[in-house]
């Protein structure tokens, strides 16, 4: 058993708590932040799997119950208690299809065969759709906007048809082949979000790849 790998799911796992109990308490920007820095952890525990002589059969199915938990159930609450107040029906049903779609995503993942994954996924990680929905509601929050609940279930919908898509997204090794290229720009990019705009920059990256990714990896497999 890798209990670095482990302990950084299980970190991952207790921050998507921690935004369930601050979505219950209408403290949105906690609840937001609590999921990127799942976001954060869960991009760690795969390279600290390989790093300690590989992943495991346990680690591969922990991951997973840990993503439904934290890019699943926890953005669908935060959606939720974000926009409900006048939307009950439309937001329950938008967000129960986000859910569904996020453990679907996840259970076609694991049956997924490892060599057809190489450098790329089928359908967005629910990494990536938790992500740009917390940064989403950050920049809500930062700049003192109510979006329009239409808005913002419509963009719930979309996100869950991405992750049943047969689209491809690149994965972290496939991402790193990307940025290796692009080095410089993207510690520039990183530096700027942290000091200047983190919200709206990790909301840019997330909306870049979910549009760019696609091309990338289809690109790449046609090499």
């Amino acid at each position: 058993m890798n209990l670095l790998a482990n302990l950084l799911t299980s970190l991952s796992l207790l921050c998507g708590f921690a935004s369930v109990v601050f979505s219950l308490e209408r403290n949105f920007t906690f609840a937001s932040w609590a999921i990127v820095f799942a976001v954060v952890f869960d991009g760690l525990d795969g390279p600290a799997a390989r790093l300690n002589q590989g992943s495991s059969e346990f680690g591969k199915q922990f991951d997973s119950l840990v993503d439904a938990v934290v890019f699943g159930i926890a953005p669908s609450i935060l959606g939720y208690t974000f926009v409900y107040k006048d939307f009950h029906i439309f937001a329950t049903l938008a967000l129960f299809m986000y859910l569904a779609a996020s453990v679907v995503r996840l259970a076609r993942y694991n049956l997924t065969p490892s060599d057809k994954m190489a450098t790329y996924f089928y359908g967005l990680p629910t990494t990536v759709s938790g992500g740009l929905l917390a940064s989403f509601i950050l920049i809500c929050l930062k700049y003192n906007q109510v979006p329009s609940p239409i808005l913002f279930l419509s963009l719930v919908l979309f996100l869950a048809f991405l992750m049943v898509s047969n689209a491809r997204y690149l994965n972290l090794y496939g991402l790193r082949l990307v940025l290796d290229k692009f080095v410089g720009v993207f510690l520039v990019f990183a530096l700027l979000a942290v000091i200047f705009f983190p919200q709206a920059v990790l909301f840019l990256f997330f909306s870049l790849y979910i549009i760019l990714s696609p091309f990338v990896a289809t690109k790449q497999q046609s090499k």
